[in-house]
């Protein structure tokens, strides 16, 4: 495993394609570093994942990269645009955040709640447009969230609540995309659902960023693995790479078995006491 960020940036990466760059993110909420030497690199239409264990800083790190927190040194990079010179709506345009859920407390219906995703773009004191019409009613097609449009947010279920999240955060027609803990809350069914949704939104050429501590899901679906460890990257690269029993123990403090199946690690928990060993499965 290698542990100076530098390298890991560098590896597999080419800068001259970046649609998000992180130089150098330094964060903290006291005196103390949150997050330490922070140095990232995706290209447009990657699926990224940030792995690690509770209060780890993933959920942190993406919401420095949106200007919600005012790092204290480094820069960030999104298509080319230092986000210290921009303002919030206008990072709004090209980059989206989809937290983990919706607040119970909110009375919106379905599609008053997308189209909240096409505010960024208001240019007046009108309601909105024919255009923001359309893009909200394909996104709740594409979504499968169209039969109940006119319902209240607290009346769906789970899986309906994360499909309404990512339609809003479609519809902003964001170049990066950055989800926090999207199949938390689900059953198996709706996980493999909404991660085939974001799959197929990276395919389109959205870079996508998810914060997640489902290993195995992530393994499956995305095509990078950004691990993290008490605020510093642990190791950066494709699941194959980071997935392993060094790395999990490491950041995990457990021990685990790795499967390779087709080429994608999965990892099963290591009972105590039982011979650590990795299996290969060539189907």
């Amino acid at each position: 495993m290698q542990c100076e960020n530098e390298t890991l940036v560098q590896r597999g990466d080419d800068r001259s394609e970046a649609l998000l760059d992180v130089f150098g993110l330094v964060f903290g909420y006291t005196s103390s570093d949150t997050l330490r030497d922070i140095n990232v690199t995706a290209r447009s239409g990657e699926f990224i994942a940030l792995m690690g264990p509770n209060g780890s800083g993933k959920t942190t790190m993406m919401r420095c990269i949106n200007k919600i927190l005012q790092i204290r040194s480094g820069s960030v990079y999104i298509d080319g645009n230092d986000i210290k010179k921009m303002k919030r709506d206008e990072i709004s345009r090209i980059c989206t955040t989809v937290p983990a859920d919706i607040p119970s407390d909110f009375s919106l219906t379905t599609r008053d709640f997308v189209m909240l995703g096409r505010s960024p773009f208001d240019v007046g004191w009108w309601w909105e447009s024919e255009e923001d019409m359309e893009i909200v009613e394909k996104a709740m097609w594409d979504f499968g969230i169209q039969h109940y449009s006119d319902r209240k947010l607290h009346e769906l279920s789970s899986g309906e609540r994360t499909r309404v999240l990512l339609a809003k955060g479609i519809v902003q027609r964001p170049k990066l995309m950055m989800v926090d803990e999207p199949s938390a809350h689900l059953d198996i069914k709706y996980q493999i659902q909404v991660m085939e949704m974001l799959k197929g939104l990276s395919r389109s050429g959205i870079t996508v960023m998810m914060a997640s501590h489902d290993v195995n899901l992530v393994t499956r679906y995305c095509d990078k693995v950004l691990l993290l460890s008490e605020g510093t990257i642990v190791d950066y690269g494709s699941p194959k790479e980071v997935v392993t029993n060094e790395s999990i123990k490491k950041v995990f403090h457990i021990d685990v078995k790795v499967i390779v199946d087709g080429g994608i690690p999965y990892i099963i928990p290591h009972p105590p006491g039982e011979k650590e060993m990795e299996f290969k499965i060539d189907l």
